[in-house]
């Protein structure tokens, strides 16, 4: 992403003011059948801010955010729809990561991009499994499907100001 599409992409993000909000009822509802879906560890709505990613709901995950220069998910902002981890410890872009190497131990990866009306992309909602995972192409579809919820219930809880 060039500078300022990046500068853009955080002003639409921080037009919602959702970072650092209280969590959702109805994200959380999702993310833990979601989670339950995919038999994950972790599932997470992920906000990916300048210089963190921030979690509006996370299940199995004591954190609240993390900082971005170590998410999976700045990478998955950078794909079309969606980013697939099979093996984060086979990765070359991942092996070495502490999230990888340390907690939570992911090993594999899948996040589905949430884009605003404008196609800025804010963040993901993403699985973390503590065992290497294919994906096939029908849970692919299933989580961007997922995600599209995610903005639906992102959209309609914060109107941007």
């Amino acid at each position: 992403m060039n500078h300022e599409y990046e500068k853009a992409r955080i002003a639409a993000l921080e037009s919602l003011d959702i970072l650092d909000t209280s969590p959702s009822e109805q994200l959380d509802e999702l993310t833990k059948a979601v989670q339950e879906e995919f038999n994950a560890k972790t599932c997470l709505v992920s906000l990916v801010a300048e210089d963190r990613q921030w979690f509006k709901s996370r299940q199995c995950m004591d954190a609240t955010e993390t900082p971005r220069n170590i998410s999976f998910c700045t990478y998955a902002i950078a794909e079309e729809e969606y980013l697939i981890v099979p093996d984060a410890k086979a990765d070359k872009l991942f092996a070495n990561n502490p999230l990888v190497t340390g907690s939570p131990f992911i090993r594999a990866y899948a996040g589905a991009i949430l884009r605003n009306k404008d196609g800025y992309e804010l963040g993901t909602l993403c699985l973390l499994f503590d065992e290497p995972r294919d994906f096939l192409d029908v849970e692919i579809e299933s989580l961007k499907n997922h995600a599209r919820t995610v903005e639906t219930i992102i959209f309609s809880e914060h109107l941007p100001a």
